[in-house]
């Protein structure tokens, strides 16, 4: 939980955490190597110095830094943990449910592990939602619509496989879709992570909450445009945080035009863990306000109570997270790491 300098206790939910094997010895080809290092020049371009990771940390990093920087030196109540296979790049997958769900047992009140699943692969991939469903439980899922299959270099949330794939979500009961629609990472395509089939997927799943991640970013108008009138589509803000530090203007700028646009019952906190690490983000979000003159010009403020919304309150609505309850929970879970 994270205390504010003024002694108040902000439930936080990390709506973006990965716990990820970039590692050379799991790369299948030059494309899992550039697809690593292009997390790497985020992270290194994007965080405070002392906050900067050696590259081999980074490529695959153990649970027990992941307990410890998000829960331990960090401020997480609960961290979202979003699968991406990613097989075309990673022997084993990039990061699998398999591997997320095995940390997660560890520490069963700390983590929701959410799926992943690919469209093109037609009627196996809706067996695989309804084993993800029976064996996982999920409440949610990650998008990676620019993601390789075979000849495939990307696809759309309208195709029709996807439609299919959709619907059982909404019968099952998967009913939060988080969608990258943001920056490319090399060597995916940047047109396949655009955000237009949002407008036509959230409206005709109105059972479904469509969290796109990184807020359509470097597409924020178009997205801004289609979360407002789409009542179902939310914003993350991994990604677009940690310009917080690096370029702290042009974080006014987007918070500014996502709170005039959509409000602030619709922006989810995220860290997009490990390319950056919560405590930092936090700490630096809770602190920050808005430039006055864009604040004035959008007619907008960063309140406490907004951050508050935005750090955790939010994302529990959508995943049912009884605060109250969960904090209780939590007062008899372990702050130190537990042994395998």
């Amino acid at each position: 939980m994270y205390r504010t300098p003024e002694g108040k206790d902000i439930f936080v939910v990390d709506g973006h955490t990965h716990f990820w094997d970039g590692s050379p010895d799991n790369q299948k080809n030059i494309h899992g190597k550039q697809f690593i290092d292009c997390f790497y020049a985020y992270h290194t371009g994007l965080s405070p110095k002392d906050q900067l990771w050696e590259k081999g940390k980074f490529e695959k990093y153990s649970a027990d830094d992941l307990y410890r920087d998000l829960f331990i030196d960090g401020p997480d109540d609960v961290a979202i943990v979003q699968s991406t296979y990613l097989k075309d790049f990673y022997k084993n997958g990039f990061n699998t449910i398999e591997r997320n769900a095995e940390v997660a047992k560890r520490y069963p009140e700390r983590f929701i592990v959410n799926g992943a699943f690919d469209p093109r692969d037609g009627e196996k991939a809706l067996e695989y939602i309804h084993f993800l469903k029976e064996t996982y439980d999920v409440k949610g899922v990650k998008m990676y619509t620019a993601e390789w299959n075979g000849a495939s270099k990307g696809w759309k949330l309208t195709d029709p496989d996807a439609y299919k794939c959709f619907e059982l979500c909404e019968k099952l009961g998967i009913r939060n879709i988080h969608v990258h629609k943001g920056p490319t990472i090399i060597p995916l395509s940047k047109d396949a992570f655009d955000v237009h089939d949002v407008d036509h997927a959230a409206t005709d799943f109105q059972g479904l909450n469509w969290i796109i991640e990184h807020c359509g970013l470097p597409r924020l108008d178009d997205f801004c445009w289609i979360a407002t009138q789409e009542t179902n589509v939310y914003g993350g803000l991994a990604v677009a945080l940690p310009f917080i530090h690096s370029r702290p203007r042009y974080f006014g700028e987007v918070i500014a035009e996502l709170l005039f646009w959509i409000g602030p019952e619709k922006i989810l906190f995220g860290s997009d863990y490990a390319i950056w690490t919560p405590r930092w983000l936090v700490e630096r979000f809770w602190a920050y306000q808005i430039p006055q003159d864009i604040a004035a010009e959008r007619g907008v403020q960063l309140t406490d109570e907004i951050k508050e919304k935005i750090l955790g309150l939010n994302a529990a609505r959508l995943y049912n997270i009884d605060i109250e309850a969960k904090k209780k929970a939590l007062a008899s879970s372990p702050f130190s790491i537990a042994a395998e």
